[in-house]
């Protein structure tokens, strides 16, 4: 009998088989928790909802979504017994009765291991018997699926599934001997976590579906969780420096903590999915697929100095089949090597070069224990820029680029205090907290400042502290913004402790001088370059229940100059040069592949269509890639191996590690676009004082 006719047999259990297994209960503590956690979350949180009949019934969709996702182990009659919980959740989480959550969770932990051990039994002989020429396909969007009718949909579901996988991992170059053990090994790990699943991981799984309903900061950790809050999942602490989410079964890098060892390393991208993990030069690699986040943070953390290899499959990778293999040494992030840097940019102008600044801050950093101390030498992001900036002028820079490109933020207070090198006065920030109180932070003291031509360098990954700077740099009209639309990130989060774990809960929300939020939108550029960051992909927006973009009363405050009368000119110079810079074009091809890659929501199950499929991507990237060698003069490639072999050669030269920002592979075109958007704005504004004279 095949794996799938057993499922047929098997999966259609009787309530009476269930507590023939080992049920996980829930104890008074967690009854004593969820009470509290709904009082925190009503009383406290900034959206200000009630957890009534409809949050019950978003309530239940989100805790089945959380267990079963990709819709492949419950079917439609089980949901449907879940209905007589829909407007009952409510009522029985505030009475610390937590029935209803517990006994979906061993429903779905049965239906879990059965399809685990089936797998594990069954797989060799699948794997031998799978017909690769039949002409069939595997949707890639899960959201649009619907639940199976029937335990055979299911096992069709299965069936696709794992051909997927055994045809990725042949592709991937795995011995076709490897394939099964490989897959084998993968289901029993699985199968062993779920075994392992106690108390706690069902209640933070239950608590976290009610959480994020109201916005996706604010979350229920669970004691052991907790722990990990400690280094924000950053991995900070003698560890990589990624920040990781989890993605149906996957590990996905949502950003890299600047001048962390994966940033500095070069390879590793926000939106890559971490498939395995080995230790040291020649470590076993153990497949991580289906693990917890909380797991794979373990797994990837380590000691100083110490080596660990990651498999991904890249964000953007030409194939859905593609693997690479990343080392990286573990580290400490440490303060000196986020410290802002600076050079100098030589601008052709005309007759003229021009020489433009760049400012490039990774983070907005204080040394508070240095502070406190009263050290009166201590770091600090206003302490280091102001510094560079003093050398730059001296240096007899025309202007100034800001240069925030991955700046994932850090110091509301350095934000603030940064804004104050650039403005004589005023506020920089409001924040408005749940109880719609508002407050105002910046400037306070008439002070010198720079006032010479400023431009801000931003990128999907510049947010919160770095949206508040640019954001009051765009409201004074003190400079232009330049680059992609960025993170969007406007909210606040405090923790509070709770009979059994933590809350952190978002409770104040960012708006700019100009009354905007930064949330959700966050700061749109004056002049957009092309990005290949998905924004559905990566990004506030790219969150469910992201808190939406509002306005309040704007602060009156200063304009330094009127920006509109020469933005359009300087756009339209923009563009002019743009459109014949080969750098620039080879971005917008990029992207625009990119964007197909992205938009596949179907991959075939034949091998040959597959191969095909692979091999037109990599004929379209190296046609980008050819036509910008051309225009350079540089040799051609003749295949994509060839420069794939050439990125593996650089990256051997270099040792693994980089302290280059790589941005998007071509850097050097976006900072120096940056430097010639400052120069057309400082000479359009002299043009035009020497016009009014």
């Amino acid at each position: 009998m095949s794996i799938f006719a057993r499922f047929t047999a098997g999966l259609v259990l009787s309530l009476a088989s269930w507590h023939s297994w080992a049920v996980i209960e829930y104890s008074d503590t967690q009854s004593e928790t969820v009470v509290q956690l709904i009082e925190q979350l009503e009383q406290r949180h900034y959206a200000k909802l009630s957890y009534d009949d409809a949050l019950s019934s978003q309530h239940l969709d989100s805790y089945v979504d959380s267990l079963d996702g990709s819709k492949m182990f419950f079917t439609e009659a089980d949901v449907a017994s879940f209905e007589k919980y829909r407007v009952q959740l409510d009522d029985d989480s505030r009475k610390g009765n937590l029935d209803a959550g517990y006994e979906i969770f061993a429903l779905f932990q049965q239906r879990l291991e059965h399809r685990l051990e089936g797998l594990i039994e069954s797989l060799p002989v699948d794997v031998e018997t799978m017909d690769f020429t039949v002409e069939e396909s595997i949707a890639l969007d899960v959201e649009d699926r619907v639940w199976a009718k029937s335990s055979q949909e299911l096992d069709e579901r299965w069936r696709k599934t794992l051909k997927n996988q055994v045809l990725s991992l042949k592709l991937a170059e795995k011995e076709e001997e490897e394939i099964a053990p490989t897959l084998v090994k993968r289901y029993k790990n699985q199968l062993k976590r779920v075994k392992q699943y106690n108390s706690q991981d069902v209640f933070q799984i239950y608590a976290n579906a009610l959480t994020e309903l109201y916005d996706p900061h604010s979350n229920y950790f669970s004691p052991r969780r907790s722990e990990n809050f400690n280094i924000n999942m950053s991995l900070s602490l003698e560890g990589i420096g990624a920040v990781l989410q989890i993605e149906d079964e996957n590990t996905k890098v949502a950003r890299l903590v600047a001048k962390g060892p994966a940033d500095k390393q070069g390879e590793l991208r926000p939106a890559d999915k971490i498939i395995a993990v080995g230790q040291g030069e020649d470590g076993e690699m153990v497949d991580v697929v289906g693990w917890r986040l909380d797991e794979v943070v373990e797994l990837i953390r380590g000691p100083k100095d110490s080596t660990v290899r990651l498999q991904v499959i890249p964000a953007k990778s030409k194939s859905a089949d593609s693997r690479n293999i990343i080392t990286i040494v573990r580290n400490k992030v440490k303060l000196e090597e986020q410290s802002a840097q600076k050079e100098i940019l030589e601008i052709p102008a005309g007759d003229e070069t021009r020489r433009v600044g760049v400012i490039d801050i990774p983070a907005f950093y204080i040394d508070f224990e240095a502070m406190r101390r009263g050290d009166e030498d201590y770091k600090s992001t206003t302490r280091d820029v102001k510094k560079l900036l003093d050398e730059l002028v001296a240096d007899g820079v025309d202007g100034i680029v800001v240069d925030l490109r991955n700046n994932g933020g850090g110091s509301l207070q350095e934000a603030n205090e940064l804004t104050g090198l650039f403005i004589e006065y005023g506020p920089t920030v409001q924040i408005r907290h749940s109880s719609r109180r508002v407050w105002r932070d910046g400037k306070r003291l008439r002070t010198p400042y720079y006032e010479g031509p400023l431009v801000v360098l931003i990128n999907r990954l510049s947010a919160s502290a770095s949206e508040i700077f640019a954001g009051a740099i765009q409201d004074y009209d003190r400079g232009l913004i330049v680059g992609a639309q960025s993170f969007g990130k406007g909210t606040v989060q405090t923790l509070s402790p709770l009979p059994e774990g933590q809350l952190k809960i978002t409770e104040s929300k960012f708006y700019r001088i100009s009354g905007e939020s930064t949330q959700h939108r966050g700061v749109v550029p004056d002049i957009n370059f092309p990005t290949i960051y998905d924004t559905e992909e990566i990004g506030e927006s790219a969150l469910d229940h992201a808190l939406n973009w509002d306005q309040i009363n704007p602060v009156r405050h200063r304009r330094y100059q009127d920006m509109t009368t020469i933005l359009p000119k300087v756009t339209e110079l923009f563009e002019s040069r743009s459109a014949t810079n080969p750098d620039f074009i080879y971005l917008e091809e990029q992207v625009g592949l990119a964007r197909e890659v992205r938009e596949i929501n179907e991959l075939p199950l034949n091998e040959k269509a597959r191969i095909a499929e692979r091999e037109n991507r990599e004929a379209q990237a190296l046609s980008i890639e050819n036509k910008l060698r051309s225009s350079k003069g540089e040799e051609l490639l003749l295949t994509w191996e060839e420069h794939d072999e050439e990125d593996e050669e650089d990256s051997s030269a270099a040792g693994g590690q980089t302290d280059e920002d790589d941005e998007e592979e071509t850097p050097d075109v976006l900072l120096t676009e940056a430097g010639n958007v400052l120069i057309d704005t400082m000479l359009l504004k002299q043009q035009r004082i020497a016009d009014t004279k």
